[in-house]
């Protein structure tokens, strides 16, 4: 009986948020590459979730290359507070972490409150209650 010979996959893994973990996690690019006229696309697989996400390979290269730290500092941040609303682009000092941080993005959450993305110098990204007691319904 021949040997079977096991042929070797190159797996190729980056890290990537996982909306479903909510968290930064390895992902293995899955599939080949798909070109289409907003870049080259490919399927990645959380290794911890098993979700699949299309992720844009270009965009990611570019934001890797883009990435510089952005110097912030407390003289410029709002002393955080969960009943104030922030922006995209504010420089927040959350007092019991000592820790400062940019605003990265909004969500809604689950229970239809609202929510801040914050990138941490110390703590990285965290989210943040804001506007508690309005509802986004």
């Amino acid at each position: 009986m021949a040997k079977r010979r096991r042929r070797s996959r190159k797996n190729k893994y980056i890290t990537l948020y996982s909306p479903f973990l909510m968290q930064e996690t390895k992902h293995e690019l899955i599939g080949e590459p798909l070109e289409t006229e907003n870049g080259k696309h490919q399927w990645a697989r959380c290794t911890k979730s098993h979700h699949s996400q299309l992720v844009n390979l270009d965009a990611l290269e570019s934001k890797e290359s883009d990435e510089t730290k952005v110097n912030i500092s407390r003289e410029d941040a709002i002393k955080y507070d969960p009943k104030k609303e922030y922006n995209i682009g504010d420089v927040v000092f959350h007092e019991t972490w000592d820790d400062v941080g940019l605003v990265k993005g909004k969500e809604i959450t689950s229970g239809g409150g609202f929510a801040i993305v914050v990138d941490f110098e110390k703590n990285k990204m965290k989210r943040l209650i804001e506007r508690i007691g309005a509802s986004a319904i």
